[in-house]
């Protein structure tokens, strides 16, 4: 609260404060905006930084000072009433400042006529002449479009240099390089036998090509992933808006809205420029991501903002409260009540969010499942630099004990010493697992490329991996379940006449002996039907007359937000698809005119927008009599209970109206009934009409020529109940069981009666009362307890007559019983529900950018069965990164001990496999294999299996098993041939001539390196498959990547064996040696059969005893343990933190990002720094009273 003894401030939106207008300072640049200021040619009386001033924070200074509406409409050249004209292309003549301005405002406010010079310069994004296509010329070319500059993508180089900023690369770019150098030494400086090969050299450059080619492979997958994320985002940010253009509505793309446009305004609209309101009905918006404001901002039309401000400026206003004269439209915020349009002033980067978002660019965060792999990638790559370690001490023991009796020269010395150190260091690229994060971000850009053709836009990347295992999903009904093509096939007016709606329910046709409440309401509901004349639609037309027919069309046409416009090349009606069917009925059976034109011979006084808590909305219009009528529709059973009267015989001369009994009413409650039966929603229209306007004692609190119209919404007449059709989309009911078999129960949440939701559950198998399913609606729902709520929600299928506040309780109360949700949403009101949900998915063509923007995936096509296809593909994701986990660890463990065993064994400490020959299993088992298996879509037994629950294990046992078993027959192979293969297959390497013995033993040891490269291709084959089933090749031949990649290791192995003799050390193999490593490696395919029949709990049990002692290892390193819990518990409470600020924190994450939790608390910087002097002297007494305490003692 302001002080008495508080000074008047010159600064607006303090309600307490005085307000008094001051030119002189209305339009001075903001140091390092000076450069929008400045406009070559300006044809108009305004630049972009003068545009910006008024919301820079909201500035009514800077709106009076360009002449308020009047004068921007002049400035800018364009009409408030018809907008631009879509003919603009270049403009004749200017309009200068001082011909629209207000009288005395200086041009560029203390600085007067000139522009100051800009100190610290800011980049200036105008686009150049040859940028621009299409019309409006001038006006892009001064105010740019409404198009933010693309985020400059890294550049492959760019790239190349990240991948290669690991330390293991690095290491072994040393190593390589130590190589390259004692290579060429020994090649040009070295002693050499006559006929010896000078080849020293090559073992340096092909660990330099390998690390060559394994940063070019992973550079190329990431450049392709940024190209493919940059596409998504495109397509992402486009959207339409309604604009006026030559006086007529239409829909544009929001990248071509332009300064000068005048924009429409409706509930549920993300606002994607900035303007001054021009008018409207009761237009509220929330501006809190845009200020941090909680409150709904009411906006005032500028021509009445004007008018108060100019009082001001005569010293006739008075105290005024400007945070009441708000006439700014802020980029950013939502729209959550009325209608109406602005006049665009600022678009792109010149839009208060434009400019906020260019600050605000981050990277892309990694994904859940990405961080858990990544800290998996840092225990395997501990595991790998120990066994490193451990091999290199070992070796450098044996090394310095036999140097003594070592007959070799200094530099074979060194070269012996190199290759120890190669070999280690090979160990720790061969355990890590650099693949890990490649396969994730793989699958998940495969996934989401592939998703958007199954009509399914990824927002949120978390969520292709969230979805795979939804256990529940709560599904809105309209749209998404049904086509959302809304028809009106029955009408009831009054007790006088009816037509339709007399049919049984397909449920009732295929199920005469069902006995349920509802169906025993319809039956009763049938006889009662006799009551009201029921003839054909022509007839019931014809009875109508000219009075009678302008009613119900004034009471829809006038009582609506829908317009006419083209859509797909046809005339049409565009807005919400019920105020659709009721005007599409209008029009083609009572023959009104269009809507517009009804609109404007209507004196329209008031409108009160639909509110989903509420239900209804209304218009008031003033009649020729003199009288005002206000219409009023909405929820059928709801409209029914404010009503007394109900509409007489239509086909008399004048309207008139009779008192309505309770027979009456009861009748027409069965009517809605036998309605909703047949899956019809229903809407019932009203009307009433009043003196004036508005009526005594009704006027509004902050809007006296306004009604306050929950006073006056009751004896309201009745004129007629609408039962609309919107028939199911042909896949729901094949994707409703896919869900079932997938273990994924299917609620429908709608704001339907109860008896229209149970009927639509029925017919598409959601609803199923004999297995213990339950309906009920919203009012009865969110009167239950905490803990009825937990024994209800599981057995609860269909919530009628929900809000928004239900959809929320339902979807918090599913996520403490540890589900999984995914829900569905279209509206504004659905965004607290989207934001709670483990994965929201918004309506692409229905749904609000409010919608939208809280939603993770939106659904381009409103199809639960694109629900169903997003389900496959989040499970494909997660089984592709199990799989290339399954492969991975398998080599890890394989190529670790391998290479350790065979080193210490061998008298030269060489491993088996060097360092080139690890380097190519390394490319195989982390690029080609992330490749390979990350890029499987999804086969339809992903759906066989029940999802994942939120805490089941990264490996799971059935992946142990095949780990396990697979790198102990690896092992078991690649032993068998490197200590007893020379004794089965006679290689002489004991052979007294050395070169025969040297040959023979490379022979040896090419055997062994083929074999283990083939056991791998096989074994990746086996890892297709997570689940115990053996058919491995379901789906192959619909994966080409597959195919390819193993076409392409197949090939590079095979070149490798002929032709790389000198870089691997190795040496061409003959025909047997070739068949038997190829029939080696695929023994893996028939022991990976005999391992899934393996039983799993076996396993289980066998690995908890073999992992006794590592358990008890890590129970006796309780400082590891306490430290890992800490985090945990630290990661937990972050989690907790983080989830806190999604849900309340506003989703577009503007000015609060930037000004932070200050501005959500409320508390100022005083205040902050009051309360950590009392934390700090708090501390200091409690270390004063403990001292004290010892002192006693």
């Amino acid at each position: 609260m302001a002080s008495k003894d508080a000074e008047p401030s010159a600064e607006p939106g303090h309600g307490g404060d005085i307000f008094t207008l001051d030119l002189a300072d209305a339009l001075t640049p903001d140091p390092g905006t000076e450069d929008k200021f400045r406009s070559q040619d300006n044809k108009f009386a305004f630049s972009p930084g003068q545009l910006s001033k008024m919301l820079n924070p909201k500035n009514h200074n800077a709106f009076y000072a360009m002449g308020g509406l009047v004068g921007l409409e002049k400035g800018l050249r364009t009409d408030r009433n018809t907008g631009l004209s879509i003919d603009e292309t270049t403009l004749d003549g200017t309009v200068a400042f001082e011909e629209v301005a207000t009288k005395n405002a200086p041009k560029y406010g203390t600085a007067g006529d000139t522009i100051p010079e800009s100190k610290t310069p800011t980049e200036k994004h105008t686009p150049s002449a040859e940028d621009i296509t299409g019309g409006f010329l001038d006006r892009k070319r001064i105010f740019a479009e409404n198009r933010l500059p693309e985020k400059k993508a890294k550049t492959f180089l760019q790239l190349a240099w990240q991948t290669y900023n690991d330390k293991v690369l690095i290491l072994l770019t040393i190593a390589a390089v130590v190589s390259l150098a004692l290579g060429l030494y020994q090649t040009f400086g070295g002693s050499h036998e006559e006929g010896e090969p000078r080849v020293e050299w090559i073992e340096g450059v092909a660990i330099l090509v390998a690390i060559i080619i394994v940063v070019l492979v992973g550079t190329l997958n990431d450049w392709n992933m940024q190209r493919q994320f940059n596409q998504l985002n495109k397509k992402q940010s486009d959207r339409t808006v309604s604009v006026v253009r030559s006086g007529k509505a239409i829909e544009i793309s929001v990248f071509d809205i332009l300064v000068g446009d005048v924009a429409l305004l409706s509930v549920g609209d993300l606002v994607p420029v900035d303007g001054v309101f021009i008018k409207g009905h009761g237009i509220k918006c929330d501006e809190s991501s845009a200020t941090g404001e909680s409150d709904l901002m009411k906006k005032v039309p500028a021509d009445d903002v004007f008018a108060a401000l100019g009082e001001v400026a005569e010293g006739k206003g008075g105290n005024i409260n400007v945070d009441k004269l708000d006439p700014f439209i802020i980029s950013g915020s939502k729209v959550q009540e009325g209608s109406g349009s602005f006049l665009v002033t600022a678009v792109g980067v010149n839009s208060s969010y434009g400019s906020i978002t260019m600050s605000l660019r981050t990277e892309q965060e990694d994904t859940p499942l990405q961080k858990k792999l990544n800290v998996l990638a840092d225990k395997i790559a501990i595991f790998g630099g120990g066994a490193a370690l451990v091999l290199f001490i070992a070796l450098f023991i044996k090394f310095c004990v036999g140097l003594p009796a070592s007959q070799a020269t200094p530099d074979e010395k060194g070269k012996q010493f190199l290759e120890l150190f190669v070999v280690s260091v090979t160990v720790v690229v061969v355990a890590v697992p650099e693949g890990l994060p490649l396969a994730v971000t793989l699958a998940l850009a495969f996934a989401t490329t592939k998703m958007m053709k199954d009509n399914n836009l990824v927002r949120i990347l978390k969520a292709c991996e969230t979805m795979g295992n939804a256990t529940t999903i709560c599904s809105d009904k309209t749209g998404t379940l049904t086509q959302n093509k809304m028809t009106v096939v029955a009408i009831t007016l009054g007790k006088a006449i009816s037509f339709g709606g007399s049919e049984a329910t397909s449920h009732e046709k295929g199920n005469p002996s069902n006995n349920s409440n509802n169906a025993d309401e319809i039956s009763e509901a049938k006889p009662l039907l006799g009551a009201v004349p029921n003839v054909p639609v022509g007839e019931f037309v014809q009875a109508l007359n000219d009075e009678g027919k302008q009613l119900i069309i004034q009471a829809n046409a006038v009582n609506s937000t829908a317009f006419e416009g083209d859509q797909d090349g046809e005339k049409t009606y565009i807005g919400s698809t019920t105020e659709v069917a009721l005007l599409t009925f209008c029009r083609d059976h009572l023959a009104a005119r269009p809507v517009q034109e009804e609109r404007d011979n209507a004196n329209v006084v008031q409108q009160v927008p639909f509110d989903s808590s509420a239900k209804f909305m209304a218009s008031v219009v003033k009649l020729p009599s003199g009288k005002f009528r206000a219409y009023a529709k909405g929820a059928s059973e709801i409209v029914l209970n404010k009503c007394t009267r109900m509409i007489a015989d239509p086909s008399s001369r004048e309207i008139s109206s009779v008192e309505m009994t309770e027979d009456d009413r009861d009748l027409f409650k069965q009517i809605i009934g036998l309605y909703a039966g047949q899956a019809l929603r229903t809407i019932g229209s009203t009307y009433r009409d009043f003196e004036s306007w508005p009526p005594e004692g009704a006027e509004a609190e902050d809007d006296p020529k306004s009604a306050d119209f929950s006073k006056i919404h009751h004896d309201m007449t009745l004129i007629s109940i609408f039962g609309i059709q919107d028939p199911l989309r042909p896949t729901v009911i094949d994707a409703l069981n896919d869900c079932r078999r997938a273990g994924i129960v299917v609620r429908m949440v709608t704001g339907d009666n109860i008896l229209t939701g149970s009927a639509i559950a029925r017919e598409c198998g959601i609803y199923r009362p004999e297995q213990g399913g339950i309906a009920m609606e919203g009012p009865e729902f969110r009167r239950q307890n905490e803990e009825g709520l937990k024994v209800i929600v599981p057995h609860l299928q269909v919530l009628a007559r929900s809000s928004p506040e239900d959809k929320r309780i339902l979807v918090e109360t599913l996520k403490s019983l540890g589900e999984t949700v995914a829900v569905t949403g279209d509206g504004t009101n659905d965004a607290p529900a989207l934001k709670l949900a483990d994965v929201g998915f918004a309506m692409g063509i229905a749904g609000t950018e409010v919608a939208k923007e809280a939603a993770d995936i939106i659904l381009l096509d409103d199809n639960f069965a694109s629900i169903v296809k997003g389900v496959c593909w989040g499970r494909a994701v997660n089984d592709s990164v199990k799989k290339f986990l399954q492969f991975q660890l398998t080599v890890n463990i394989t190529a670790v001990v391998l290479t350790f065993i065979s080193a210490v064994y061998s008298d030269q400490e060489q491993s088996v496999l060097n360092a080139v020959q690890l380097l190519w299993v390394n490319l195989i088992m982390d690029t080609f294999a992330a490749l390979a298996l990350a890029t499987d879509p999804p086969n339809p037994s992903v759906l066989d299996r029940k999802p994942d629950r939120k805490s089941a294990p990264l490996i799971t046992s059935r992946m142990g098993k095949m780990i396990i078993a697979q790198a102990v027959f690896q092992l078991a192979i690649s032993f068998l041939l490197y200590f007893g293969g020379a004794s089965l297959l006679r290689y002489r390497i004991n052979d007294p001539d050395v070169d025969t013995a040297t040959y023979e033993a490379k022979r040896l040891n090419t055997l062994v390196f083929n074999t283990f490269v083939w056991l791998q291709i096989f074994n990746e084959f086996n890892n297709r498959r997570l689940d115990n089933r053996l058919n491995i090749f379901e789906g192959i031949t619909r994966n080409w990547f597959f195919i390819g990649i193993n076409f392409i290791m197949i090939g590079g192995q095979v070149l490798i064996i002929f032709v790389g003799g000198d870089a691997f050390k190795i040496v061409p193999l003959n025909g047997l040696e070739w068949g038997l490593s190829i029939g080696l490696g695929a023994i893996s395919i028939p022991w990976g059969a005999v391992v899934r029949k393996f039983p799993d709990s076996w396993a289980e049990t066998i690995g908890r005893t073999l992992g006794w002692p590592f358990f008890k290892l890590y129970a006796l390193l309780p400082s590891l343990r306490k430290k890992k819990d800490n985090n945990a518990l630290l990661e937990e409470g972050q989690a907790v933190d983080r989830k806190d600020s999604e849900d309340h924190r506003p989703s577009l994450k503007t000015m609060t990002s930037i000004r932070g939790p200050r501005v959500r608390e409320h508390i100022g910087i005083r205040q902050r720094v009051h309360n950590v002097k009392g934390k700090a002297k708090k501390k200091i007494n409690e270390k004063k009273e403990e001292v004290q305490e010892g002192l006693l003692k």
